[in-house]
């Protein structure tokens, strides 16, 4: 099928995109699918429904958990999308601590490492701006319907629609939701590790996506309340970027809210970036040093032989 259709461009015009510059544009349309359906859903949560009157009053968030999974199962249907639209070019990382984990463990090139970040931070900053577009009418209404501490007129329910801050029960600490942000990206980089580790029970028939796409919603539902699970500095840094140019102020940087936190803006970077490492290190220790070497043993030849015996089912292959 994609042999039949033609291309839009000519395609001696098309080189340059067949390679890096290509994957960028991957890494870049991918993560704006993947920002402009999980702050959408959240947008649709904090400020739509209410204010459509959809929800019991204008001002009504998150009246029962069920109302969590809104989000996490937006979150995840986002994910999956993005990774179908990118994969086949970039590998659809959408995230710059996959990115890192990739070229520390995965042979992925160092020289394409900063060109995916800055592609995958553009195509969040992108995405945050489709979404404020669409909805600005609906976060306008609502910020001005709230009563309570506002930043240029934006209160922080509605800065959280594109970006992450911590619980209150955190009272402005750093180690919290620091280590929160490390042990769901690790969490998230052993379930990609696994999900493509062909010697392992890897995932067929391109089902991968999607199975990633249900590790982000467990995360969520596990540990998405201590920080908002941002477990993607992109995710977290470009929507910042754009709600701090829309107004949002010291909401955005340095990521302050009067008596509850500060200079937040940094941890849902570092985290990640430092989780991710981690959880492929776990996954690496524990199961993929095991089964490179169950890999090994089967490759032995048995006593007395000077290679391995195939099977019938291998001569017959061949």
């Amino acid at each position: 099928m994609a042999v039949e259709i033609p291309s839009l461009i000519k395609p001696s015009r098309l080189r340059s995109r067949g390679g890096l510059l290509g994957e960028c544009l991957a890494e870049f349309l991918g993560t704006f699918v993947l920002i402009s359906f999980g702050c959408g859903v959240v947008a649709m949560a904090v400020a739509a429904l209410p204010g459509s009157g959809r929800a019991a009053t204008t001002t009504t968030i998150f009246l029962a958990a069920g109302d969590w999974l809104l989000i996490t199962w937006g979150w995840a249907l986002a994910v999956m999308l993005g990774v179908y639209v990118a994969g086949g070019v970039s590998g659809a990382h959408l995230n710059p601590a996959v990115t890192l984990a990739m070229a520390v463990r995965r042979g992925f090139s160092w020289a394409k490492v900063v060109p995916f970040i800055l592609s995958q931070v553009i195509g969040a900053f992108t995405g945050a701006a489709l979404v404020y577009l669409v909805y600005h009418n609906a976060i306008d209404a609502f910020d001005a319907a709230v009563q309570g501490p506002k930043v240029n007129g934006h209160t922080n329910a509605t800065f959280s629609i594109f970006a992450t801050f911590p619980a209150p029960y955190f009272h402005g600490g750093v180690w919290g939701p620091l280590i929160d942000q490390i042990a769901g990206t690790a969490f998230l980089l052993m379930g990609i590790a696994a999900v493509l580790d062909i010697r392992n029970q890897a995932v067929k028939a391109n089902l991968a996506p999607l199975i990633v796409g249900f590790i982000v919603a467990a995360i969520g539902m596990s540990y998405g309340a201590n920080a908002g699970y941002a477990i993607n500095p992109a995710r977290d840094f470009g929507p910042r970027l754009f709600t701090y140019a829309a107004g949002w102020d010291s909401l955005a940087f340095p990521g302050s809210v009067s008596g509850a936190f500060s200079a937040y803006w940094w941890i849902p970077i570092v985290g990640p970036l430092i989780g991710g490492v981690i959880g492929i290190l776990v996954y690496d220790l524990f199961i993929g040093d095991v089964l490179v070497v169950r890999d090994e043993m089967a490759r032995l030849p048995e006593p007395g032989r000077s290679r391995p015996v195939k099977s019938v089912d291998e001569d017959e292959e061949f």
